[in-house]
């Protein structure tokens, strides 16, 4: 497979034509951002561990009946993946109160909530990712009302194979961010899956084992995220 052009980059990642126009190549990047970009940062092989924690999950969740934009992982910071037409509204799946949820509504961090709720809110960075409902994703035409319920009942069954994944390596799903595009007419799940875009707290002493390291300034982000990946992945 041959690398092309560069066609995009975000926070995280760069995107890359390949010389079939049906897939690109996934970089996975050292760069970490909070706070809308306010906060900037490297995480020392976060792109590594990222694209091998991301590729075990795509599988798992492949081996479930949920369709992903995964072909391989070609080597260690770039994964072969579907190209996609990106939905720009970002789904966030929560379990527990963290984060903007427990400031928005005043409930304690570590409330665990009666049943879990997906959220929808609109990719956009200058915007700083609004949350949507239903009729502004129409308003704005982001996305079909077909489109928005396979995203919806997707990331429902996500959580559920997630939580169980994460449980049985002594990792609690506390929310998770997750993002789709239609790839010849079928909503695929994208981006990646990953400490990044997951908040996961350690069963046995609640400790964060996710980007909050960083955002928050606790400290020892690359043993934590390598640590996710040996849970996860096994030795890397």
């Amino acid at each position: 497979m041959k690398k092309g052009e560069k066609l995009y980059e975000g926070k995280a990642k760069i995107i890359y034509a390949t010389d079939d126009p049906n897939l690109v190549i996934q970089y996975f990047k050292d760069e970490a951002t909070a706070f809308d970009g306010k906060k900037k940062g490297i995480i020392e092989n976060k792109g590594v561990v990222n694209n091998r924690i991301s590729e075990a999950l795509f599988n798992m969740l492949t081996e479930n009946g949920v369709h992903t934009h995964m072909v391989e992982r070609l080597n260690d910071r770039e994964m072969l993946v579907k190209k996609l037409n990106i939905i720009m509204v970002e789904m966030i799946g929560r379990n527990i109160a963290a984060g903007s949820l427990a400031k928005r509504i005043g409930l304690e961090e570590g409330t665990v909530l009666p049943r879990p709720i997906v959220e929808t809110y609109y990719k956009s960075d200058a915007l700083g990712d609004p949350m949507l409902c239903d009729e502004h994703i129409f308003m704005m035409e982001l996305a079909t009302p077909a489109q928005l319920e396979t995203m919806r009942e997707t990331t429902r069954k996500v959580n559920r194979l997630l939580t169980d994944f994460f449980a049985a390596r002594k990792l609690r799903l506390v929310d998770f961010k997750v993002e789709y595009g239609v790839h010849n007419g079928e909503v695929l799940l994208g981006d990646e899956i990953c400490p990044d875009t997951c908040r996961l707290w350690d069963m046995d002493t609640d400790e964060k084992m996710d980007k909050d390291r960083f955002r928050r300034d606790l400290g020892k982000i690359e043993e934590t995220y390598a640590e996710v990946a040996r849970r996860v992945c096994g030795e890397i």
